[in-house]
């Protein structure tokens, strides 16, 4: 463990087994869920707090930081020179990384919380890698802008996302993540027993005002 920074806004920060991140507990409440949110490339522990507002107020929100220093700035989740497109095995060392830090003391302290997680773009693709893996038992998962790796068909059992609600934000216009993606994406994890929302809409490799609102109806609901 190293030692614990405290911010304005509330945030602190920590650094478990090589990964930094930022954690908030809800205000004047104990949590009763814990929601990862995991940045997208070029990203870091920062990033992701522009969807705080959506998420459940009864969370602890955990933010980690990406294992591998981006050339264009930030970190990333996989070794930038593997292919464009990571397939599920580049993402196992930080699957693993997540699942230590989700045992660490700071989070552990607060008790066994059932755990959601909200990714952006390659954090949404690691997301889904953990999920088919089963390493984590997520309640409730989102993947925003993101994509599904090749590779995730072989994952455990025939139903690795049995009844798992999942929601999907992708926008037509997307440039980096092209939408063909996600719409393929969907069909593989409801073959996986995923139960998909999806939202899309005219935009790039963003959140649109209407997917927004529903990120955070998705999380009303479960």
């Amino acid at each position: 463990m190293g030692s614990i920074n405290q911010f304005a806004d509330n945030t602190l920060q920590d650094e478990v087994d090589g990964i930094l991140f930022k954690y908030r507990f809800p205000p004047s409440k104990a949590p009763t869920r814990l929601c990862l949110m995991l940045h997208g490339w070029t990203g870091d522990e920062n990033s992701m707090w522009i969807f705080a507002s959506r998420l459940p107020q009864n969370a602890l929100l955990v933010a980690p930081r990406g294992l591998y220093p981006s050339p264009s700035g930030g970190y990333s989740w996989y070794p930038r020179d593997v292919k464009r497109w990571p397939n599920f095995e580049d993402f196992l060392e930080a699957g693993q990384a997540i699942v230590s830090l989700l045992n660490s003391p700071a989070l552990v302290a607060a008790g066994r919380l059932p755990v959601s997680a909200v990714g952006f773009s390659q954090g949404a693709a690691l997301a889904y890698s953990i999920a088919f893996s089963q390493a984590v038992e997520f309640q409730v998962l989102s993947g925003l802008s993101g994509f599904v790796p090749e590779g995730v068909e072989a994952g455990n059992g025939n139903k690795p996302l049995n009844g798992l609600p999942v929601f999907v934000a992708h926008g037509t216009k997307d440039k980096i993540v092209p939408v063909e993606r996600a719409r393929s994406g969907n069909r593989i994890m409801e073959q996986a027993g995923a139960q998909v929302t999806y939202c899309e809409d005219d935009v790039g490799h963003k959140l649109s005002a209407a997917c927004f609102r529903g990120l955070q109806e998705f999380f009303k609901r479960h």
